[in-house]
């Protein structure tokens, strides 16, 4: 227990609380120049996610993917890369399992695996792509991450239009129900909220995420070269070989995103012309999470709750549901700028320091 309270009570772990903080008094601010009632704001806020057992279960529907994303820019960052292709990954990731989903007939106990695994590994591998290109030819991972974001969406969308399509529809055939994830006792219990298997799946990717990074000689080599290209090839690593293994390790937890979205919620892949935005959140909650599983995990549940939230902001005090942007906007911003931060943090610790001497 005492070990639990020292973990929330590090600065490593306030400073982050602090910069939620400020964000949202930020929030407050803008909301009160706009005219608006931020206290009624948030309580609408909170009433929409908490009011009812079916948002609450929304709720919990739209943080898992926002994990999954948000592990993949984290590993990414932890191995001195920079992962903006999780979008990307992540609608290959939904194309792999979408396409086992509707081809094959299978035993449930082997279907909805097959369909995660297969979906785990397209994005894995279209992480990889990026991965080769920065380790073999230099070309810097943004470029190339943000191009194959592109590349993914329309191939995605070329593929389901000329060989999944369902007659007359903009999007895939329905999935097998072998191939479902959905927990539907779950989902009773939650007025039919759209809970599935998915969430479960991306805890456990948490804690994998923690097992490799820290726990294993491939996780040591993949922070040293992030740490260091340099010093780890002087070393004896293999530094092309860790930069493809970050992208397609990272490229994976985005692939297995994007198959349990399909799988758990949607059960078809739409033809769209747009991205998800998965993938672009996921970069804010790695930032907020400080690139930690468990700090992923919690950014997560606070963008999803922020997002999910923000209808009610409308409905409940009027504001519009781009303020609440802003207030995720600020709290990346003061979690980016830990320096102001820790400015803030060290004046509280400093005058509470001298109210104990006196």
């Amino acid at each position: 227990m005492n070990k639990w309270i020292k973990m929330f009570t590090k600065e490593s772990s306030l400073i982050p609380l602090m910069a939620i903080l400020l964000g949202l008094l930020f929030g407050a601010l803008v909301m009160l120049m706009g005219g608006y009632n931020p206290i009624k704001a948030y309580l609408a806020l909170f009433n929409k996610v908490f009011g009812d057992l079916y948002n609450f279960g929304e709720t919990i529907r739209q943080i898992t993917p926002l994990i999954f994303t948000g592990l993949s820019v984290a590993f990414a960052f932890r191995t001195g890369l920079f992962n903006i292709g999780a979008e990307g990954q992540f609608i290959m990731g939904s194309l792999g399992a979408v396409y086992i989903g509707t081809q094959f007939s299978l035993p449930w106990y082997i279907h909805a695996p097959l369909a995660i695994v297969v979906g785990g590994i397209m994005g894995g591998l279209w992480g990889a792509i990026a991965g080769y290109l920065k380790a073999k030819r230099g070309v810097h991972e943004v470029i190339t991450t943000i191009m194959l974001n592109w590349i993914a969406l329309f191939f995605t969308n070329y593929v389901v239009a000329n060989f999944l399509r369902a007659p007359g529809q903009q999007r895939s055939e329905m999935i097998q129900p072998s191939a479902s994830i959905t927990l539907n006792w779950l989902s009773q219990v939650f007025d039919n909220a759209r809970l599935h298997l998915g969430t479960l799946i991306a805890l456990l990717a948490a804690i994998v995420f923690y097992i490799i990074l820290w726990k294993t000689k491939q996780g040591y080599e993949l922070r040293a070269v992030g740490f260091n290209p340099h010093a780890s090839e002087y070393a004896g690593m293999n530094v092309s070989k860790n930069m493809i293994n970050a992208m397609l390790i990272g490229g994976i937890f985005s692939g297995l995103g994007g198959a349990v979205e399909v799988l758990g919620v949607f059960k078809y892949q739409s033809i769209s012309a747009g991205f998800p935005g998965y993938g672009f959140d996921g970069i804010a909650v790695a930032l907020i999470g400080a690139n930690t599983p468990l700090g992923v995990v919690l950014a997560a549940i606070l963008f999803g709750i922020l997002t999910f939230g923000a209808p009610g902001m409308k409905l409940g005090a009027g504001v519009p549901v781009e303020v609440i942007r802003i207030v995720i906007a600020s709290v990346i911003f003061f979690v980016a700028a830990s320096g102001i931060v820790k400015s803030i943090f060290s004046l509280f610790k400093r005058g509470k320091e001298e109210v104990l001497e006196k």
